[in-house]
């Protein structure tokens, strides 16, 4: 007999994610992460798979991360933490061996990669080396004099703090060299500004991105560059916006850049556009299809996934991946311009690389928390490669989440899913919980979701949608949060609730709850403030002001001007956006939850919130979460996430009737 989801299931669940080719040799590494429940840690370990089987290449405790191997297939390298606690590039034999340490970073490398015949490699720091016995001096002194001789901070830009970081340091990312023969280091790129360095060429071209800027405050864009060797850099002219990823083909005649503008700020869709190399001519592949390149699913199971959205297959195509109607799909493109979907399904392709014969996919559904797959590119069909999590998904009663679709207020057409509760049986009542994702561009998606699993398992249904503002819909669908934040987002909300719990008569309408995190979180907020449909509420990682908020987050400055489209002098706009403006109308018993160590919404918001309730004599509770910052649901300690979800589901079972069994 299947048991059903637990919250504690997190440490069942393992992550299947980011294949890589092994260059001619018919294989693919990928990684697997699971969590250590005893050592409170993740734990990632890279394996190879080729013709004979799987096989496992690490074993130690750590997560590693950025896995590149040599043009020649016969190395990989990888980044780790060092003997210090910074992460350090480390190379091994794929055929086995010890593993080799080759950096020894003050401040750690950010990532790196080989050279084109693979006798270097590069990679981006942002100082300089030190060596063994100077790190070692230096923690061991930056130990003693922490709290003895604690130091001012002297800050001088706005961009001076980083969820999931903290303070940042003024520096600036450089790109250095190491000769694997000589082992001796250079820098190669540096300045008083930050260096990318994207791909390198055989005949010693690279390609490299900066964001040099006078105002640094204001340069949310960087410009490409490519470099011949011994020439001077030519600017490879493109509009504003970031550089996702470059990808060079095979003959080296064509650049894939994936690439995301600045028409509608964070609200831009990424796409691919193709730069010939000789010819210097920029040309847009994907904006005719009108939805994002690459994945930017909302999930809490999925670890060590790469942002991986192009391969090459050949000198004239090449495969991409697609977030679209709540999937994340496969295409095939072409130099002539063609875009045909290879695999569309109900699913969540988080991982790809490619070679000539096979796409390598690691591929999670709403049933089952994901495999390894190869996908044919000659015969079409897809072939599991793993089965690491076949023993949970097949001892489990998970629960699979209908597709649904509803007209808004406006007839927009929104999407999203139903779960009925685990154990549904006809004749009873069942209260609902309505969960609302972050970003707000961000989307729900056809993946395995152990959140919604556990409410589904506790007897409740669950619904959960993509409302104006979610990705994988049109850059128009995206865009239309903007400025309306409160507006057509929580009308679409509502719309749902109405949809699902008209269809569905067995959801009692007098027990129905809401929660969500971040964005979700601020449209918690708002709808207890504007509705009391809901009989207990859960807000997560919240914004409640906008007025303090553009002052106390890390991107509040230009977030509230992008999204709430107020700036600093426009205090009306942003208080009318605030949930705290409606405290008095708050009557649903408020649970707050939230993380001591996040920037991105600060504590302060929740404190703001949870005192203005407590004043006004309303039913809430406030849990603050130590050593945890914004990504607490995804990311946290694993005893701090077994805690949240601990709460999250104890306020409903208080508030919301319902049996369980």
């Amino acid at each position: 007999m299947s048991k059903k989801v637990d919250i504690k299931d997190i440490f069942s669940i393992k992550s299947v994610a980011s294949p890589v080719v092994v260059p001619g040799g018919g294989a693919v590494t990928y990684s697997v992460t699971h969590l250590d429940e005893e050592e409170n840690i993740y734990v990632t370990n890279l394996y190879k798979h080729d013709d004979s089987g799987s096989r496992q290449l690490s074993y130690k405790k750590e997560r590693i991360s950025n896995v590149r191997h040599s043009p020649e297939g016969r190395h990989t390298l990888f980044i780790a933490k060092g003997e210090h606690d910074k992460p350090q590039v480390f190379l091994i034999r794929l055929d086995g061996g010890e593993r080799e340490q080759l950096t020894a970073e003050k401040e750690g490398v950010a990532s790196a990669l080989f050279s084109s015949d693979g006798s270097r490699i590069f990679y981006h720091v942002s100082n300089v080396p030190e060596t063994e016995e100077e790190l070692a001096e230096a923690e061991e002194k930056k130990k003693e004099d922490k709290e003895k001789f604690p130091e001012p901070v002297v800050i001088n830009r706005m961009k001076y703090k980083a969820d999931s970081i903290g303070l940042v340091k003024e520096k600036y990312q450089a790109v250095k060299s190491l000769d694997l023969k000589t082992r001796e280091t250079e820098t190669f790129l540096s300045g008083e500004e930050n260096f990318t360095l994207h791909a390198v060429m055989s005949n010693g071209t690279i390609i490299y991105s900066s964001d040099e800027s006078e105002d640094r405050d204001f340069n949310f864009s960087e410009k490409l560059y490519l470099k011949r060797s011994g020439a001077e850099s030519e600017e490879i002219a493109k509009d504003e916006g970031y550089i996702v990823k470059v990808d060079v083909s095979p003959d080296e005649a064509h650049l894939l850049i994936t690439h995301i503008g600045r028409e509608f700020e964070n609200a831009t869709h990424a796409h691919i556009a193709l730069y010939d190399v000789e010819g210097r001519k920029w040309s847009e592949l994907t904006e005719q299809l009108d939805k994002p390149v690459g994945d930017y699913v909302a999930h809490d199971t999925q670890q060590s996934t790469v942002m991986n959205p192009t391969a090459w297959i050949s000198e004239n195509e090449f495969l991409f991946l697609v977030s679209e109607m709540g999937s994340v799909n496969l295409y095939r493109g072409g130099l002539e311009g063609s875009l045909t979907p290879l695999l569309q399904d109900a699913h969540h392709i988080h991982g790809m690389d490619a070679d000539e014969n096979y796409a390598y996919l690691t591929i999670s559904k709403p049933e089952h928390p994901g495999e390894l797959y190869r996908y044919d590119l000659k015969g079409g069909g897809l072939e599991p490669l793993t089965s690491v999590n076949e023993e949970y998904a097949g001892a489990t009663d998970i629960v699979k989440p209908e597709a649904v679709e509803y007209k808004s207020f406006d007839d927009t057409v929104v999407h999203g899913w139903f779960m009925k509760p685990a154990g549904f049986k006809e004749g009873r009542k069942y209260p609902m919980v309505t969960n609302i994702h972050g970003g707000p561009h961000a989307f729900y998606a056809n993946t395995f979701f152990h959140e919604m699993q556990v409410f589904a398992a506790r007897g409740y249904a669950v619904l959960y949608v993509n409302p104006r503002g979610s990705h994988s819909y049109s850059q128009a669908f995206v865009d239309a949060v903007r400025g309306d934040y409160g507006n057509g987002d929580y009308k679409d909300i509502m719309a749902g609730v109405d949809h699902i719990t008209g269809k569905y008569g067995w959801i009692d309408q007098d027990n129905l709850g809401v929660t969500g995190g971040s964005y979700g979180g601020f449209m918690t907020n708002w709808i207890v403030g504007h509705t009391n449909r809901f009989k207990a509420a859960v807000t997560q990682r919240s914004i409640s002001n906008w007025v303090s908020f553009r002052g106390v987050s890390d991107i509040g400055y230009y977030f509230s001007d992008w999204q709430i489209k107020a700036d600093f002098n426009d205090i009306e706009t942003m208080w009318h956006h605030s949930p705290i403006k409606y405290v008095d109308d708050i009557e649903t018993p408020l649970l707050i939850l939230h993380s001591e160590n996040d920037y991105r919404c600060p504590v302060e918001q929740a404190e703001q919130l949870f005192i203005a309730l407590k004043y006004k004599k309303k039913e809430t509770s406030f849990i603050r979460f130590p050593a945890a910052d914004h990504n607490l649901s995804r990311t946290g300690r694993p005893n701090l996430r077994i805690e949240r979800l601990k709460h999250l589901t104890s306020w409903f079972d208080e508030y919301l009737e319902h049996d369980e069994s």
